[in-house]
């Protein structure tokens, strides 16, 4: 009798050590979003690679957690839900306001602006001749290419326009080259990206501001020793020409730490008035 309580007692024990051993492992795992820039599968290509390199340099384990649309991407973020997070640098600091999100590093090799796109043989010169005049965005909170400009129409040059949310960069652009728009938000890189008869056909009117490019951050609730592990992790990926190819992918052209001060000058921009929750 007693060598079968013994025997049930241990195989009880070893189905514990098991059990405990399965939650740690589920523990140890972080979840990580990001904001959906490009469709799922080219997210997953540049990202997964990444991840399973920061898997290696941390000894942590990472689920990228996808999205489909921004807004759903935001809602989620803003929410807590993912434990270190890829986003654009307004929505680090709401990030940070809401739930006390801590980025830790980005490109420090160069800044981003936002741009304003008008035909090449268009008669508009100015800004300031936008005025009432419709103008295509991508999205309400598209930050270079919507929320920098619209605050900038308004605090810098004394205007209003008429906003036309068209979906996409490449919608703005054949918006404005068709003529249902005066002019379009955009950024440097999406413009480059178009076809030679639709870029050809462009001039840029207007180009922002700086701002500091997208954080990678982290939830508050992760172990100080997780996160500072995850931001060294970063850092020590550009050590080998394969690690900076992967980060380029991203991209990142030089990766450096991060803080949320890098991003509080924007607080001054009016963004907020714009800005669709």
């Amino acid at each position: 009798m007693s060598s079968f309580f013994s025997g049930r007692g241990a195989t009880l024990m070893i189905t514990a050590l098991l059990l405990a051993s399965l939650q740690a492992a589920v523990a140890d795992t972080y979840t990580f979003g990001v904001v959906p820039q490009f469709d799922a599968r080219q997210i997953r290509q540049v990202w997964k690679p990444i991840l399973t390199r920061l898997e290696a340099e941390t000894g942590q384990r990472f689920q990228l957690v996808g999205t489909s649309t921004i807004p759903e991407f935001e809602t989620r973020f803003l929410s807590g839900e993912f434990d270190f997070a890829y986003m654009n640098p307004y929505q680090v600091l709401k990030g940070a306001e809401s739930v006390g999100y801590v980025p830790l590093v980005r490109d420090v090799g160069r800044t981003l602006h936002g741009i304003i796109v008008v035909r090449k043989d268009s008669p508009i010169t100015r800004v300031e001749d936008l005025n009432g005049k419709k103008v295509a965005f991508p999205a309400p909170n598209a930050l270079g290419a919507t929320l920098v400009p619209r605050s900038d129409f308004k605090h810098t040059f004394g205007i209003n326009v008429l906003p036309r949310y068209v979906q996409s960069h490449s919608s703005v652009y054949l918006n404005v080259v068709m003529g249902e728009t005066a002019a379009g938000g955009g950024v440097q890189k999406t413009l480059a990206q178009q076809p030679p008869a639709i870029r050809d056909s462009l001039r840029v009117l207007y180009r922002t501001r700086d701002i500091p490019p997208h954080p990678v951050a982290a939830h508050p609730r992760v172990p100080e020793k997780v996160r500072d592990a995850v931001r060294n992790g970063f850092l020590s990926i550009p050590a080998t020409e394969e690690g900076s190819r992967l980060l380029s992918r991203i991209p990142i052209q030089r990766i450096g730490r991060a803080a949320i001060d890098d991003y509080h000058p924007m607080d001054a921009w009016g963004l907020d008035e714009f800005y669709i929750r």
